[in-house]
């Protein structure tokens, strides 16, 4: 076709040409009837030409950036962000729609609010979205981002998740430190027994015995007493501000050509806060090493290896594959501290005031417990899979206060979801906290009713990532490595604590959920509650 057309304009130009050299173009009518040809003519070769070539050499235009509130010239939206976070974008996501975009100064905020879309980032483009944006805060405190919370997605992670899921997460390794666990649980009821009848703050006592098992299980450390307390509260403090620096808004991340003047001084308080833990791992290490040039008598004395002792050998290891430096051990020991005491601490603390919250909730509980255990006996982990009901429990305080309400991402290259264009290095933020409170997935949402995770629908309350409607551990390769020893550790924490106390409010006071917006959701104000003695033998609290 496109050819004919060619063949025929040729013959019409060359007959128009002959007509006008031979002097016919001087009759006016001729010359009218010449000019008449030459531009059809004309139309006929330029239709051919477009028909050939539609504007190949002008792309289409790339889908545009999702909607989001105006801001101002150069900060963009970083004046307007409220300490809650959370609960402004999930605001603005009822206006703008499920996927929104935020300017923060140079860096492109994208947050999502769909679990449908979530599923499409988070399990249809994975490996794209498998990575973090590390603030200068985590580069300083992680060696430039060599830990497994923020390094990239790679050899070296899948090595680092490896480590952690076979020695310290996999069932074997959490049935050998059974007996500490116990240990340590043991000592929390005799702690909490001397204080009967006095105000304790809840989240304080729980993570100074999370803390007391994570590091018996990392290291071999435990801290008892007034001087241990005082220690764990020192680390919980220091963890707190760690986190803290990790996740605070810093000019210097914002504006990259600002970085060297550090000018709010994040930069340098993350350089004393890692410093200090630096020298504390450093001083465990050199511990450690001692102890097994002199014949390793603390492995022998523990029967079995602890977490420290696994790192060091990895780093004697030639493969690549499974060899460690001796940065990655410490930065190993400070994601596990971090990771496991923080988060677990602040969910049985939620679990606390909302059962203080519900009585009713709690007598049921309470009752389970007596049925399962009994009153003269103590809680075992053995009896934590018939505890149905305080396992729904859990899960509904997961749902309501997500230990990371806002999970951060970035994605490896540029993609387009919703028919909106995901720069490539832009800050992802999947909003779990207002997914696990839509109104289309979960009825009556902002109730607590442990109920609607009991029953025949198993698959509601998953771990694991696969309900985009409930998500409290993430999504994806990068879900928390540490499912299996935190459900196992809150569960056996929070059954021990019910079945040996009665618990109250002090007098006059109220329970307030708030929450405080941070890397770890944690309440505002601290939970204060009196625990009574309710078991038929004191032995029992020995």
């Amino acid at each position: 076709m496109m050819s004919s057309l060619s063949e025929l304009a040729g013959l019409i130009s060359v007959s128009w040409w002959s007509l006008w050299w031979d002097g016919l173009t001087e009759n006016p009518t001729t010359r009218l009837i010449s000019t008449l040809l030459a531009a059809t003519i004309l139309a006929v070769s330029l239709y051919a030409w477009v028909i050939k070539k539609p504007f190949t050499s002008v792309p289409p235009l790339p889908p545009p950036l999702p909607p989001g509130p105006p801001g101002l010239p150069l900060l963009g939206n970083l004046p307007f962000l409220p300490p809650d976070l959370h609960r402004y974008v999930t605001k603005l996501s009822e206006i703008y729609g499920p996927i929104m975009k935020l300017q923060l100064g140079g860096k492109v905020c994208i947050v999502i609010s769909s679990t449908s879309l979530a599923k499409q980032a988070l399990k249809d483009h994975d490996t794209i979205f498998a990575n973090r944006d590390p603030t200068i805060a985590a580069l300083v405190s992680t060696y430039g981002g060599i830990d497994l919370a923020w390094s990239p997605y790679g050899p070296e992670w899948r090595k680092l998740r490896r480590i952690i899921a076979q020695e310290l997460m996999s069932k074997t390794s959490l049935d050998a430190c059974h007996a500490l666990r116990r240990q340590e649980i043991r000592k929390m009821v005799r702690e909490v027994y001397a204080k009967v009848g006095s105000p304790i703050n809840i989240g304080d006592q729980m993570f100074l015995t999370v803390f007391n098992v994570i590091t018996r299980m990392s290291w071999g450390g435990s801290q008892h007493g007034e001087d241990g307390s005082r220690v764990g509260i020192e680390f919980r403090q220091m963890g707190d501000e760690f986190l803290d620096l990790w996740g605070a808004p810093n000019i210097s991340d914002i504006f990259p050509v600002l970085a060297r003047f550090d000018l709010q001084g994040v930069e340098l308080k993350m350089k004393k806060l890692s410093s200090w833990f630096d020298r504390f791992f450093e001083s465990l290490i050199d511990s450690r090493t001692k102890d097994h040039q002199d014949g390793g008598e603390n492995e022998q004395e523990k029967g079995s290896k602890d977490f420290l002792e696994i790192l060091l050998e990895l780093t004697q290891q030639e493969d690549g594959n499974s060899s460690l430096t001796m940065n990655q051990v410490k930065c190993l020991l400070l994601d596990n501290f971090l990771g496991g005491t923080h988060t677990s601490s602040a969910i049985i603390e939620w679990i606390m005031a909302e059962l203080l919250q519900h009585p009713k909730i709690l007598r049921k509980a309470c009752k389970e417990l007596e049925e399962v255990v009994g009153n003269d006996n103590i809680v075992e982990e053995f009896h934590i899979p018939k505890l149905h009901y305080l396992t729904a429990i859990l899960k509904e305080t997961f749902r309501l206060h997500p230990p990371v309400p806002l999970l951060p991402r970035t994605p490896s290259t540029t993609l387009t979801i919703s028919e909106y264009t995901i720069p490539k290095g832009s800050r992802i933020f999947f909003n779990f906290w207002a997914m696990q409170r839509d109104p289309n997935a979960w009825e009556s949402p902002l109730k607590f009713q442990p109920e609607r995770f009991l029953g025949d629908d198993v698959g509601k309350g998953d771990y694991q990532g696969n309900n985009f409607n409930f998500l409290p551990f993430g999504s994806g390769r990068r879900i928390c490595p540490g499912i299996p020893l935190g459900e196992k550790m809150v569960l056996y924490v929070l059954a021990t604590l019910l079945h040996s106390f009665e618990w109250k409010l002090p007098e006059g006071s109220r329970i307030d959920l708030t929450d405080k917006f941070g890397l770890v959701l944690n309440m505002q104000e601290p939970l204060i509650a009196i625990p009574t003695a309710k078991l038929s033998s004191p032995q029992h609290y020995y």
